[in-house]
């Protein structure tokens, strides 16, 4: 159970609000018939009274997420999947990142070889491709890799499993007051058999209140661009029905895929889902879901 808004509803002081900021994938994109679901890249905010907020990757959303807190100080954390450029554009126009007092420790893994996460970064922020350099901010910036592993942000525990994608690639899911929410954003469907879902996706998924999954491409899309490195809306169902997750987020929109092709897509993959009494939901830019903490997890 959850509440669904565009605006912040009243909620009790242990529950978990998560925001989403970039729903898009590959690039952003701006015109008039994508202005209802919002043309920002990969962005997903997760907070909770008294506690660090937790950013789910740094696209271009990661702006908005800056400048609606009025770009003051602050403390936070980020998840991030995979360094192309849809996850990771968003990290210098971050604007608390220009205030001394404000620090942001970024989990996520390297490229798969000798390169780290914080040299892999260092290569992609920096001239001549963009003018700073992240040490170059006045805030804080740590970066720590995180592929396979289980760590604690404060009150919150953090599970990093390797996905199926286009590269090393993180799947997250994080426990908070008893809620618990996955985030898969790109994931490669199986070229063959359709039921089958990597065990690290299944672990990251299993029992979540909220999957928030990849769900790019329609299966005409997926034929043409199958080793791409993302999924169908029905595999994203395929995932949520064997893992139990209760209410699955259709994300990673395609560009190409106007707010009425959103539409129709999720309207579709709730029709799929209704005998198995899954929520479905196509996330937008400003959309709210508040979770509510269960009886007795509230700390």
């Amino acid at each position: 159970m959850f509440y669904r808004d565009r605006t912040m509803r009243a909620h009790a002081q242990a529950d978990v609000v998560v925001t989403f900021h970039g729903v898009r994938g590959s690039t952003p994109c701006s015109c008039p018939t994508l202005a209802r679901y919002g043309g920002n890249t990969s962005c997903v905010s997760v907070e909770a009274e008294g506690q660090d907020p937790i950013i789910f990757d740094l696209g271009t959303g990661l702006r908005s997420f800056g400048t609606g807190r009025d770009g003051g100080e602050m403390t936070a954390h980020a998840l991030l999947t995979h360094l192309h450029w849809d996850h990771v554009q968003g990290l210098p126009f971050f604007a608390p990142l220009h205030h001394a007092d404000s620090s942001l420790t970024v989990y996520g893994p390297g490229d798969g070889s000798a390169e780290s996460l914080a040299d892999c970064m260092a290569r992609f922020m920096a001239p001549p491709f963009f003018p700073i350099t992240a040490s170059d901010l006045p805030a804080s910036v740590t970066f720590v890799d995180a592929l396979d592993a289980d760590f604690s942000i404060g009150e919150t525990s953090v599970m990093a499993r390797s996905v199926p994608h286009t590269g090393p690639t993180a799947g997250f899911r994080i426990e908070r007051n008893g809620v618990s929410i996955a985030y898969l954003p790109d994931h490669q469907e199986p070229l063959d058999d359709k039921t089958f879902v990597a065990p690290g996706a299944l672990e990251l998924c299993r029992g979540v209140d909220v999957l928030i999954h990849d769900a790019q491409l329609t299966a005409t899309e997926f034929t043409a661009k199958a080793h791409w490195g993302h999924s169908t809306p029905d595999y994203a169902l395929e995932v949520a029905r064997q893992s139990g997750a209760k209410t699955l987020v259709l994300f990673h929109h395609d560009p190409s895929h106007d707010d009425e092709a959103v539409d129709v897509i999720c309207e579709q993959t709730r029709r799929h889902a209704a005998a198995d009494g899954i929520t479905v939901v196509a996330a937008l830019e400003g959309l709210k879901l508040t979770v509510p903490t269960p009886t007795g997890a509230q700390t």
